[in-house]
């Protein structure tokens, strides 16, 4: 296995996570809405189902894309619908209720590992990762290393944006501020999409 390669697609991978981004900004959403507890599974199958997406991408599904760029066309616009959806969903949230109670509830395992075969920036990142990383080691380990990296810094950035979002519980105490965020991550999920769509 190349170190110096190995180092950098660490880097790479820490700065792609951590990045703001479609899950990111819903699990900081779910964060402060329901806490780190009732998000964990929504924590895990970001963490996982990306994970596999790159794993998949690395054995062959990436090509595909190659062969028939119209199956990638839609995928996309079909991922942007969703995530419009999902900021709606986030912007009409009515956040807590006087009694300190949250309405609703996050987003399950399977919805969040789903959601990442309709999420471009991952899509694209997995591509990228896979073409530009593969020399990291002999075929098929290259793809299990990438895979794996991607899973337990996923982790991690999951991790951590969802507490963040549960630090803000203390701060964003009303139901009107609740609101008001949730409008906010909502705005912003849907700013994601611009260069999604409008890429040259």
């Amino acid at each position: 296995m190349s170190q110096q390669l190995t180092i950098a697609f660490v880097l790479f991978a820490v700065a792609s996570c951590f990045t703001p981004g479609p899950n990111n900004a819903m699990l900081l959403t779910s964060g402060l809405n329901y806490g780190f507890r009732r998000t964990l599974p929504h924590v895990l199958g970001v963490t996982f189902g990306y994970g596999f997406l790159v794993a998949v991408m690395g054995l062959g599904f990436g090509a595909i894309f190659s062969a028939y760029p119209t199956l990638y066309t839609v995928l996309k616009y079909v991922g942007a619908a969703y995530m419009l959806y999902l900021a709606w969903a986030i912007g009409t949230s009515g956040g807590i209720d006087d009694q300190g109670e949250k309405r609703g509830r996050p987003m399950s395992f399977l919805g969040g590992a789903v959601f990442q075969w309709v999420n471009v920036k991952g899509l694209i990142m997995s591509i990228g990762a896979v073409t530009t990383y593969s020399a990291i080691a002999p075929y098929p380990y290259n793809i299990i290393a990438l895979s794996l990296i991607f899973t337990l810094t996923g982790f991690f950035s999951s991790a951590s944006w969802t507490l963040f979002g549960t630090g803000l519980r203390g701060l964003l105490s009303t139901p009107r501020a609740v609101r008001i965020f949730n409008v906010v991550m909502a705005l912003l999920l849907v700013a994601s999409l611009y260069p999604v769509l409008f890429e040259g």
